[in-house]
């Protein structure tokens, strides 16, 4: 993408018309896309970090037919289609539209989906689509069963009012949500038949409300690991032995005070923390003015639980630039109706540390093993199992015509200006698809 403005791309062109633009899109939504998502999420094709058979099973394919089977059927001028197919990987659907103009963009989404989870309300379900006003529920519906049909969708409404428009591919994989294992070789693998795009579309991300037009600025990384304290080779008698061996549980609580503080959750280690770009600060202003209290009442709080922070600018910087630890899993605790009066001679915790987007993960994940097992108190034995970290994402500078777009569009669609904000989670390809194509 150029870094100053280049006068020969349309940028929102004053004869495209809205009102037609967003009749044609809703025409095809509910005739055409809204009945094929409802099939889509019927389909259980989890993400084969999910389902170990998933070749065998067959949801994955069925999945990439019903969505390859539309866009043939919804063809835009100019089109090629191909289901490409690695040996051992996931398939890749790869669409190819030839342009009006010299250039190419990339528009990337994903097929596979998360697991069931628990939580459904009743009358709800993974694999169930359900339509509710305007909300469809069901698993992969937004994340991601929509990204192919919006991005054909986008340019078929392009072509419908006669508008030139760029060389465009459509990549849509099949195991992003295994952290896409799978996409490099396929990026190698098409390399000659992507080309160098200016632009990349990531269909695959949040927004914070439905009244404007979001676009995702950057995007956490991610160390995780098993932090494990052993005392003693077999439980024993709490009476016996409290006040005598140590207790693992107390053990952990210490060396987590390594990494934050328990009454801030302050993550104070440099190895952990980024300075926070100006750019990014001005944008969570904006972006906590137009959500206001839905920065944080959007979460489910038990009761009066209240948000770590009261400002709304703040909060999103802590969920988007700021590192935050939090345990996500636990072994050695026995359930509430087993737990005896025993000295447990083992505790482990699932650590999940989130990461600035600029922060270095590889060499954060080797800080957080030295802080957690160096010195350990009363020389227990402490390890910690460190899993592959997650590089996090920051994008480049918008260039001057894009973001004129990007918010002639978002006015013109919902009369608001476009709002830019990070995304706390980790999405591994983001950072590599900007390595592949640091000129986008």
């Amino acid at each position: 993408m150029p870094t100053q403005p280049d006068t020969t791309r349309p940028d929102a062109p004053a004869d495209l018309d809205p009102g037609k633009l967003r009749r044609f899109v809703d025409e095809v939504w509910e005739a055409a896309i809204l009945p094929t998502l409802f099939e889509y999420i019927e389909i259980p094709n989890k993400s084969p970090a999910f389902d170990a058979d998933w070749a065998t099973a067959g949801h994955m394919d069925r999945a990439v037919a019903l969505i390859a089977q539309w866009c043939r059927d919804h063809a835009v001028a100019h089109q090629t289609l191909e289901v490409v197919r690695l040996p051992g990987r996931t398939p890749v659907l790869f669409i190819e539209i030839a342009g009006d103009i010299d250039d190419t963009v990339l528009l990337y989404g994903h097929l596979d989906k998360q697991p069931e989870m628990t939580g459904w309300r009743d009358g709800l379900g993974p694999w169930k689509p359900v339509l509710e006003g305007d909300r469809l529920y069901g698993r992969g519906g937004a994340d991601d069963g929509y990204a192919a049909f919006a991005s054909l969708t986008a340019i078929a409404a392009l072509q419908r009012q006669g508008r030139p428009h760029a060389r465009c591919v459509i990549l849509i994989e099949a195991c992003e949500e295994s952290g896409s294992p799978d996409l490099p070789a396929y990026i190698d693998h098409l390399a000659s038949r992507i080309g160098q795009p200016s632009l990349i579309v990531c269909l695959d991300s949040g927004c914070g409300n439905y009244d404007q037009l979001w676009s995702t600025t950057s995007l956490r990384g991610l160390v995780t690991g098993t932090l494990r304290v052993e005392v003693l080779e077999e439980g024993v008698h709490s009476g016996d032995a409290s006040g005598i061996v140590p207790s693992s549980f107390r053990i952990l609580r210490q060396l987590l005070d390594r990494i934050d503080a328990s009454e801030t959750g302050l993550v104070a280690d440099p190895a952990f923390r980024a300075e926070i770009p100006e750019a990014r600060r001005s944008q969570a202003k904006v972006a906590a003015t137009a959500l206001g209290e839905d920065v944080h009442a959007k979460f489910p709080f038990k009761d009066g639980t209240q948000p770590a922070l009261q400002e709304g600018a703040e909060l999103v910087l802590n969920r988007t630039w700021r590192p935050s630890l939090s345990i996500t899993g636990a072994a050695g605790l026995p359930p509430l109706e087993a737990a005896g009066n025993v000295l447990r001679p083992m505790t482990a915790l699932k650590l999940s540390l989130r990461l600035p987007p600029s922060v270095d993960a590889i060499a954060a994940g080797h800080r957080l093993r030295e802080l957690l097992e160096t010195d350990p108190p009363h020389a227990a034995r402490v390890s910690f199992d460190l899993d592959e970290p997650g590089g996090g994402w920051d994008a480049p500078p918008l260039s001057p015509w894009l973001e004129t777009a990007i918010d002639r569009a978002s006015r013109a669609q919902f009369d608001r200006p476009a709002v830019y904000m990070g995304e706390g989670g980790s999405i591994p390809f983001m950072g590599m698809l900007g390595e592949r194509f640091p000129a986008a």
